[in-house]
């Protein structure tokens, strides 16, 4: 089994900054991408960003330049570092893994981090 429990989330002014933290733990052999989405009320689960093992990285056209993530792959924790934030980027944020395990390559998700911005 493996569990991603999310911290970091909050109420911040518009222009102010947040910073995820999302820290993976179990039984598993390695994680290959490990990334954030988000859900605002009403709409669909979005990507944000991910990156890889090897530190390749790739984000949504809306958070270019404001957002940054990272990862500790000795800690098994991903990061998302948001500056500049807008009302815009309120949502539910999801953590999310490749894992690799005994029985395969899965995906997990964790629970979900309210992020809200207010103008």
């Amino acid at each position: 089994q493996v569990q991603l429990v999310e911290s970091g989330g909050g109420l911040v002014q518009t222009g102010g900054s947040l910073r995820l933290s999302c820290a993976a733990s179990g039984r598993f052999f390695s994680i290959n991408a490990m990334g954030w989405y988000r859900q605002a009320p009403g709409k669909q689960r979005d990507l944000v960003a991910t990156i890889t093992g090897a530190g390749s990285t790739n984000y949504a056209d809306s958070v270019k330049g404001r957002f940054t993530i990272s990862r500790d792959n000795a800690k098994n924790t991903v990061y998302l570092q948001m500056n500049s934030l807008k009302p815009e980027d309120t949502a539910v944020y999801y953590c999310y893994a490749r894992v690799i395990v005994a029985a395969g390559t899965w995906d997990y998700w964790g629970q979900g981090t309210q992020v809200t911005v207010s103008s």
